[in-house]
């Protein structure tokens, strides 16, 4: 592979040959198994990745999403700690290794990554994508099984991520997974489906970390209740997720039956750490509104919870210039004006 690529389109590069060989029939089927089982509501005790062929149709289909929904977490995680820089990873649950790919794009000098699994199939599938990447710290990621529930115990590291992982697990589990990556880790990323259950473990998680003693460097700006939960409580439906654009390749596109070149993912997430960080002031939690001669901000904010902001070009000039330039999981203001 070409050592210029970034690491999105070396993604892409390495999974472009996965299904050679396997009937389309026989990947479709594949994926439409795998949307089923992600997309219910049971636990399950086994692997849901059970063989080769699963683990192709799933890295074709949940990779590349999987990827830019964690790069688009740790570089909000950057933002609040620009001068960290993790030395080792974990990645429980981390399957074919989406989040190890993005961990070094985000750190390309390192960190050194350790995957945690319970298939088999998906680590040895994630090893052979990885030692096809130019990445040093790609190929040197530690590959191994690891039944991931209450019996999880993992070594100290300075960064965890459980990315698409809460879902399959028991409450107890879920529960004890956390408390073990906030025993151990500097800092922790869980990121989970941009739906209302997602948001919920998200937050359960949140709760846990915190009540361990690390604090929210990301999306929040602020370690206090989480304004939404507190409007759920008085009878709302919201929920808080953010959006990852994903450019699909004509193998994504086929694995996933459809004809767009992008999509874009959904997820909700919380970055949490044990050293200084930066949180933003205010953060947008919904995509802007954009009308002529104004934009209207949904934020959630450090001082007044939920709040929603109007920036116009007759009043705000530069700042209106950059509301209109600003997306949907930003900070608010932007850098140059804070």
């Amino acid at each position: 592979m070409n050592s210029t690529l970034p690491t999105a389109e070396a993604l892409r590069t390495a999974l472009a040959g996965l299904l050679d060989g396997l009937p389309p029939k026989q990947a479709t089927q594949a994926v439409e198994r795998l949307i089923a089982s992600y997309r219910g509501t049971t636990p399950t005790d086994a692997p849901v990745l059970r063989d080769r062929s699963d683990v192709a149709a799933y890295a074709a289909y949940r990779m590349p999403a999987t990827f830019e929904a964690v790069r688009s977490v740790l570089a909000a995680l950057r933002d609040a700690a620009p001068d960290w820089t993790p030395v080792t990873h974990t990645d429980i649950g981390g399957g074919t290794g989406a989040a190890s790919w993005a961990v070094a794009e985000a750190w390309p000098a390192g960190p050194a990554s350790t995957v945690l699994d319970w298939a088999e199939p998906a680590l040895a599938l994630g090893r052979e994508l990885a030692a096809a990447s130019d990445s040093p710290a790609l190929r040197a990621t530690d590959w191994q099984r690891a039944r991931i529930g209450p019996a999880l115990r993992i070594e100290s590291t300075d960064l965890v991520t459980i990315s698409y992982v809460l879902k399959e697990l028991t409450p107890e589990a879920r529960a004890s997974v956390v408390a073990e990556a906030a025993r151990t880790a500097q800092a922790v990323v869980v990121v989970e489906p941009g739906t209302p259950d997602g948001y919920r473990r998200v937050i359960e998680a949140r709760d846990r970390l915190i009540a361990a003693g690390l604090r929210v460097a990301a999306p929040c700006p602020h370690s206090g209740a989480c304004p939404i939960t507190a409007l759920n409580e008085e009878g709302g439906s919201d929920w808080c997720h953010f959006s990852a654009r994903v450019s699909r390749s004509s193998l994504h596109r086929q694995v996933k039956g459809g004809s767009l070149a992008y999509e874009d993912e959904k997820f909700s997430y919380v970055a949490a750490v044990r050293f200084d960080a930066d949180p933003v002031a205010a953060r947008i939690v919904r995509r802007p509104q954009i009308r002529k001669g104004m934009v209207q901000l949904e934020l959630c904010t450090t001082s007044d919870g939920l709040a929603r902001e109007t920036v116009t070009k007759k009043r705000h000039g530069d700042l209106y210039r950059a509301a209109r330039d600003i997306d949907w999981g930003d900070a608010w203001p932007p850098p140059a004006e804070v």
